[in-house]
């Protein structure tokens, strides 16, 4: 036990004595997030705030290579920084533009399937992961490669996406993603997935010091999609793809209320909620 928190401990050090750093440099390289005008006020005056902080939870990639360089660990990290690409082109255009829409929602969904296509692949022939799906106890269902990659495809890809929405207030995303983490640190026999997930969370305690209200400095897609990913695939590799209604059940919370909107806005032109995703709509109720 105690080798799988001494790299937590290091992670959370680490990133906690390099974020004043790097956000002095973020802000130095005028890296800043662009506010949306239709955000309330309280958002307004964030403008200015560093955008891209989640490049340093990167701190957690090197720590869990350097304590476990495996190929399990090698493919959890790939997976990370494969996803945090795509946030970080997102990030990027929106900061060096001060353009709040980013890279379109095609080219990031493009990249997102394009990488977890691969990604599965790769995770079923070399890592020996099976296509079933485990329903309850010795019940699965077993689907031939093909579908099975098509439909985790789908899941991976949603699932990282609601994660992502979940990212919009202070310290919001950092608070979901611990105890996510912390589950499947808890039902993992992998010492590979044990240490990433106990590295990721001491990266995330680390970095809510300096993005719970007011946040000095914001995750972006950067952060944001990578965990999603991350947490997406945890989930393939621990074999627990049924639970995850119940395990990201407010990621899909967030996604569900912006599909919510726009499908009643475009029917009856009328919205549900004051703003989507939901907790702009109790931001702004109080």
């Amino acid at each position: 036990m105690i080798d799988q928190i001494i790299p937590a401990l290091i992670a959370f050090a680490v990133v906690t004595i390099l974020s004043p750093l790097f956000i002095a440099v973020l802000r130095r390289l005028h890296l800043i997030q662009p506010i949306r005008k239709e955000l309330p006020k309280d958002h307004q005056l964030k403008k200015g705030t560093p955008l891209m902080f989640g490049i340093i939870l990167f701190v957690g990639i090197i720590v869990s290579l350097l304590f476990s360089p495996t190929p399990l660990m090698y493919f959890l990290c790939v997976t990370y920084i494969l996803f945090s690409f795509i946030g970080f082109l997102d990030d990027f255009w929106k900061a060096s533009r001060q353009d709040p829409g980013g890279v379109s929602g095609k080219t990031k969904l493009i990249l997102q399937f394009t990488f977890t296509g691969a990604l599965l692949f790769y995770v079923i022939n070399e890592l020996g992961v099976d296509t079933s799906i485990n329903i309850y106890k010795n019940i699965s269902l077993d689907l031939p490669m093909m579908l099975y990659v098509i439909v985790i495809t789908l899941f991976v890809v949603g699932s990282a996406n609601a994660i992502n929405f979940t990212d919009g207030l202070d310290g919001l995303l950092g608070v979901v993603a611990i105890p996510t983490y912390f589950f499947f640190f808890m039902v993992s026999d992998s010492p590979e997935v044990q240490i990433f997930c106990l590295v990721m969370i001491g990266c995330l305690l680390g970095f809510l010091i300096y993005n719970i209200f007011p946040a000095k400095a914001f995750m972006g897609d950067t952060g944001s999609l990578a965990i999603g990913g991350s947490l997406s695939f945890l989930a393939v590799i621990e074999k627990v793809e049924i639970l995850i209604p119940i395990l990201f059940f407010i990621y899909f919370a967030e996604q569900l209320s912006v599909i919510l909107q726009v499908s009643s806005f475009k029917l009856t032109h009328k919205r549900i909620f004051k703003m989507t995703p939901i907790h702009y709509h109790f931001g702004l109720k109080y």
